[in-house]
Parts: structure tokens; sequence; C-alpha cells
């Protein structure tokens, strides 16, 4: 199951990281699509779960500058 949470983490990680898209939104993704998946894996590992779960809200709420000063 593992190997699930991290595809399907994967497979939005850019999205997770886009500045066109609201924090909202992808909470919601996070909440609704993410989680569910990487749960279903992960019942006795909650550190594992923590980690998992640190590293898609850092893509989330994480911001870039891009900008050079």
């Amino acid at each position: 199951m593992k190997k699930s949470g991290n595809a399907c983490y994967h497979s939005v990680q850019n999205f997770l990281s886009s500045s066109l898209i609201s924090k909202s939104v992808k909470m919601k993704i996070y909440g609704d699509v993410i989680l569910p998946v990487v749960l279903s894996g992960y019942e006795a590992w909650s550190f594992t779960l923590r980690v998992t779960e640190n590293r898609v809200l850092r893509k989330i709420f994480w911001h870039k500058n891009d900008e050079v000063t």
C-alpha cells in the first residue's frame, strides 16, 4: 500500500506546488484524494503517516522565491 500512497502523491505533486491553484482547493484534494489512499496502507505506521503528511503539506504551503532581487 505504501506504493499506492506514493503514486497518488506523485501524480498530483506539480498540482500541489502550483501558484495558480488556491490553498483551499489543494487542501480539499489532499483530504479527498491523497489522504484516503495513504491511510489505507498505514494503519499502524503513524510515524510514516506523519512524514507523508508533512511532505504533502510542505508542497501546498511552502513558497519558493523565484524572483531575483
